[in-house]
């Protein structure tokens, strides 16, 4: 991960979503069990959105774990490079 993703991470959902809207990347959207799972790339880092859309609102914010089972979901649609390797 980046110095940015760090510092981005630290910051609140709400400041997390603000900038992801003005300087991420939406890549794609997945549903994954509550969820809908919006990936962005935010400078130079996959970032998933969880979103709970029975409640209405981002439960959490995490960068992508290239090692989750969820990378079949996203390897179906897209072609993800880790920026780490």
């Amino acid at each position: 991960m980046s110095q940015g993703i760090e510092d981005f991470l630290k910051l609140s959902t709400s400041e997390q979503t603000r900038l992801l809207f003005l300087d991420g990347t939406f890549i794609l959207s997945i549903r994954y069990y509550g969820y809908k799972v919006n990936l962005y790339l935010y400078k130079n880092d996959y970032v998933e959105v969880f979103y709970n859309h029975k409640q209405d609102f981002i439960e959490k914010i995490q960068p992508l774990d290239y090692q989750h089972t969820r990378m079949k979901f996203y390897a179906d649609q897209i072609n993800i490079k880790s920026i780490a390797s």
